[in-house]
């Protein structure tokens, strides 16, 4: 293990040895043929890799998403025994330019939202639920009044 000083923070912090970059985000998902089919039709996203059915990358500019499916090493039961499943409340936040626009395209394409539209100091946000329950929040930030 290494050590690095946070821009945040003056206390060290400790960096796994090798640590080099981050990967991406991995979300669990029941059927991975149709959470690419969600996140490439719906939100943009481009195919990067597959290995149907357990596993496949999507990524959208430098996020890259790996959906594990029932299948995949990365979805395996926990040590304890503990299932991994979709859902929770962490989530990609991803910037639209017209929120209320992106809302109305997903609602037109049967998506499910999570929430409302909500507003507030730094811009409106929503989330939308993949087809396995997992949260994307799309964002739209503050127009400057400077």
């Amino acid at each position: 293990m290494g050590t690095a000083t946070s821009e945040h923070s003056t206390a060290p912090t400790t960096i796994p040895q090798g640590t080099t970059a981050f990967h991406g985000v991995r979300y669990i998902v029941a059927d991975v043929e149709r959470a690419v089919d969600f996140y490439t039709t719906q939100l943009g996203f481009s195919l990067e890799h597959q290995k149907l059915p357990a596993f496949a990358t999507v990524a959208l500019g430098a996020l890259k998403i790996h959906l594990s499916g029932p299948d995949a090493s990365g979805s395996r039961p926990l040590p304890d025994g503990g299932k991994q499943s979709p859902g929770g409340s962490n989530r990609i936040v991803l910037r639209v330019d017209n929120l209320s626009s992106a809302i109305a395209a997903l609602r037109d394409a049967g998506a499910t939202f999570r929430n409302d539209m909500e507003t507030g100091p730094a811009g409106k946000q929503i989330q939308v639920l993949d087809p396995d329950g997992n949260p994307v929040e799309l964002f739209e930030p503050a127009k400057s009044t400077h």
